[in-house]
């Protein structure tokens, strides 16, 4: 008998285009048995309560939220729930609809809120299952604890590296302009990279396999910056995740 979640990722990994033989030597299941699970479907569910083990997921908005969470999230308790939080940027209204329209999407039928504050907007949502959905909830600052990502988690990422990493770029990163000035010669040139800054260096492994996953070229820069700087590899990450607006 197989669990929930190796049937999830077993169909998650057709849907990337990985053939049947190739997803039965990733998660160590029978050809058959792949074969059967193509056929009889299956949403991906998240393993991690028995209560809200019936509720589907939408896998590319919780990779996207995910990164959002990681970025710039976080989960307290409430009387009789839990709320997420995630603060935007207020100069960017485009982030704070896509953060709204993925709460919505991975908790159908909740509310979502936004909440004004100075220079930002928190968009938040009432559940008593966001610690099951984020388990890297936690007391203290993301970067002074342990962080690692589930089994089920990291098929998400797998699955959908683009809009894991619009969350996390789109929350704690930003395309700057670097201007380079040739020494002795008055001449300069500049180019657009991507800088993702976080404490953490759990999140950065994160980011960094992420990036590596979608063949996107990253360098790291100093110990709170991983950088993508050439102009192809800017060029994909444009095309994956967007600019912030």
């Amino acid at each position: 008998m197989y669990s929930r979640t190796t049937r999830a990722l077993a169909l998650d990994l057709l849907a990337s285009g990985l053939t049947i033989s190739a997803v039965s030597t990733a998660v160590s299941v029978h050809r058959s048995t792949i074969r059967a699970w193509r056929k009889e479907g299956l949403e991906l569910r998240h393993p991690e309560c028995p209560t809200c083990d019936t509720a589907s997921l939408d896998s590319n908005a919780y990779a996207a939220l995910l990164g959002f969470y990681l970025g710039d999230g976080a989960i307290s308790k409430a009387r009789a729930c839990h709320v997420l939080r995630v603060s935007c940027d207020a100069k960017y209204p485009g982030i704070i609809d896509d953060v709204d329209g993925l709460m919505r999407a991975v908790r159908p039928g909740r509310r979502v809120f936004r909440v004004p504050a100075p220079g930002a907007v928190v968009v938040q949502s009432n559940w008593v299952h966001w610690p099951c959905v984020f388990p890297q909830d936690g007391d203290g600052p993301k970067h002074k604890r342990s962080l690692v990502l589930a089994n089920w988690q990291m098929l998400n990422v797998v699955v959908h590296p683009g809009a894991f990493l619009r969350g996390l770029f789109h929350s704690d990163g930003c395309r700057a302009t670097n201007t380079i000035h040739a020494p002795g010669t008055g001449k300069s040139y500049s180019y657009p990279r991507w800088q993702f800054s976080n404490r953490s260096e759990d999140i950065h492994a994160m980011c960094q396999w992420a990036l590596d996953l979608a063949d996107v070229q990253w360098t790291r820069s100093n110990r709170w910056m991983t950088s993508v700087s050439t102009i192809t590899a800017v060029a994909r990450l444009d095309g994956l995740i967007g600019l912030k607006t």
